[in-house]
């Protein structure tokens, strides 16, 4: 019943136009914001604990409640962006901003290690580098519903998208990549009590450490960006804000935190120039490291931490 009444959806949604549907979307986010308590008292909480003191209240909420709008219409463009994008309309909708760092590293065939955050449009930069020609892979979480997983591996393989399921992916994901492929992880959900905890918001945030021991294992650089939106229509700036390459590493007494903190700093970097565009209702921050600050304050880490290289 759930899958037919998302497909339904996704059919109205698409007999209009991308910018009638966000400007709807848009008052759905107001209207959002009024009635969810629990999710509007999340985004408030963490928003406060985020940035402390340098946000006045009214901003506080200026920015929650744009975030909830921001989310509203990710959600029309989850079901039309598949539909409206093509390798002969995407300069219509995207634009690319310093990535030739980025293009050099998949064009000679070293392959690279994409990784994002709950920000923007979190699946599009993959999507648009499928879309132009490259051999992308994005490590997905599989739907509870498994009509509605077949229906978005279908939709985004169409478009040249594949899909991996992350359970299990080891194996593969180390092939990809060894193959000169690009593999995208959103590398921000909170990893639970088996995480590597690093600074995130100068809160201590449990992150997988599965990306760090996968560019550790195949030597290759991890790339960190997003897809920021600009404006109030369906229309995004790609860009990338750090490539974390081998050399970077190697020689470090503890490679795994600091290559985690590394591309946990580049996302919150990106958030900061406009955090009305992440997830804020999102529980990053739900897990508690049990020992303090590691020396040099560069990140925080449990005891007994699992090296491995099993992608969680």
């Amino acid at each position: 019943m759930l899958y037919w009444a998302i497909r339904l959806t996704a059919f109205v949604l698409q007999l209009f136009p991308i910018d009638w549907n966000l400007k709807t979307a848009r008052l759905f986010g107001r209207v959002w914001w009024r009635f969810d308590r629990r999710h509007r008292v999340l985004t408030l909480d963490h928003l406060r604990a985020a940035y402390g003191g340098e946000l006045s209240e009214d901003e506080v909420e200026r920015i929650g409640r744009a975030s909830f709008q921001h989310w509203s219409m990710y959600a029309v463009e989850f079901f039309c962006a598949m539909h409206l994008l093509n390798e002969w309309t995407w300069p219509r909708y995207i634009e690319f901003d310093e990535l030739r760092d980025l293009m050099e590293l998949l064009m000679a065939g070293d392959g690279a290690i994409l990784v994002t955050g709950h920000y923007g449009n979190f699946e599009l930069t993959a999507f648009m580098l499928a879309a132009v020609g490259f051999d992308v892979v994005a490590v997905m979480r599989p739907l509870d519903n498994p009509y509605l997983n077949a229906y978005l591996v279908r939709t985004r393989g169409q478009k040249g998208l594949k899909l991996l399921d992350k359970f299990g992916a080891t194996a593969e994901a180390e092939t990809i990549l060894e193959q000169g492929g690009a593999l995208g992880f959103v590398a921000d959900q909170d990893a639970g009590r088996k995480g590597v905890f690093v600074d995130f918001f100068r809160q201590p945030a449990s992150t997988y450490k599965s990306i760090a021991l996968l560019a550790m294992s195949t030597n290759k650089s991890i790339v960190v960006g997003c897809a920021r939106r600009t404006g109030g229509r369906f229309h995004y700036r790609v860009e990338v804000s750090r490539i974390i390459r081998p050399e970077e590493w190697c020689d470090r007494d503890d490679p795994l935190q600091w290559i985690t903190q590394t591309y946990a700093s580049a996302i919150e970097a990106s958030v900061r120039e406009c955090p009305e565009q992440y997830l804020w209702m999102h529980r990053r921050w739900k897990s508690k490291p049990k020992v303090g600050r590691t020396r040099g304050g560069v990140g925080l880490r449990r005891e007994g931490q699992d090296v491995s290289g099993r992608v969680e």
